[in-house]
């Protein structure tokens, strides 16, 4: 309807109107922090995993087809963790010592342990965006505060330091060494990104959620 119409165009007006407010205030950027998610967003893997988990797995006699292996981890990743609420506890090594165990059959620790440690390097991750770096530097010239918080374990801060990207960021949240406890006293399975926003978890930054954005 018109009266609709109308109603729309000021909302959207009065939203501009305060866009330009805040870049005003704080010159130029609307944003004084960003959150930044890790996996998917700053980095991805380089290969496909069941295409890995074989390759390393063969000479430790893996001999499921990348295919079987994919499902097999699908169908295990999907089960409840028996162990703990959360599945990303420090290094995270109980519950994937589980997948691997699930997906190729192998329960040889050896395995594992070339496996699990492969994920640290930067042959099986890489940069989503060739020029994250630029983005990121600008940013930060431009005075807003970077932070990564991601569902990961412990692994992840060896990662970035491998990709030469960890000194991009004032703050890194991982969800195995940061646990949030709710008002229930129930604990989540890790937490998401978005939870942050409007608290004062991170102290580097001291944000409100109006001046904070995430990504990811």
């Amino acid at each position: 309807s018109a009266a609709a119409s109308v109603e729309s165009e000021a909302l959207f007006s009065g939203m501009k109107d305060y866009e330009e407010y805040r870049k005003r205030m704080n010159g130029g950027i609307t944003h004084k922090a960003l959150l930044v998610d890790a996996v998917g967003t700053l980095v991805v893997p380089s290969q496909p995993m069941a295409q890995i988990y074989r390759q390393i797995g063969e000479k430790y006699g893996v001999k499921l087809s990348e295919d079987e292996i994919l499902m097999r981890y699908r169908r295990a990743y999907e089960q409840p963790w028996g162990r703990s609420r959360i599945r990303y506890v420090d290094d995270g090594r109980p519950f994937w010592q589980h997948i691997v165990n699930s997906s190729t059959g192998c329960s040889d620790s050896q395995y594992f342990e070339e496996l699990y440690n492969y994920y640290t390097t930067d042959k099986a991750w890489h940069l989503c965006d060739p020029n994250a770096e630029k983005v990121f530097k600008a940013l930060k010239k431009a005075g807003v505060k970077l932070a990564i918080v991601s569902n990961f374990d412990t692994r992840l801060r060896p990662l970035l330091r491998a990709l030469n990207c960890d000194h991009w960021f004032d703050a890194l949240a991982v969800s195995a060494e940061v646990v949030i406890t709710f008002a229930s006293g129930d604990r989540g399975q890790g937490f998401d990104p978005h939870f942050l926003q409007g608290r004062r978890s991170f102290s580097t930054f001291g944000r409100t959620g109006s001046s904070l954005s995430t990504l990811g």
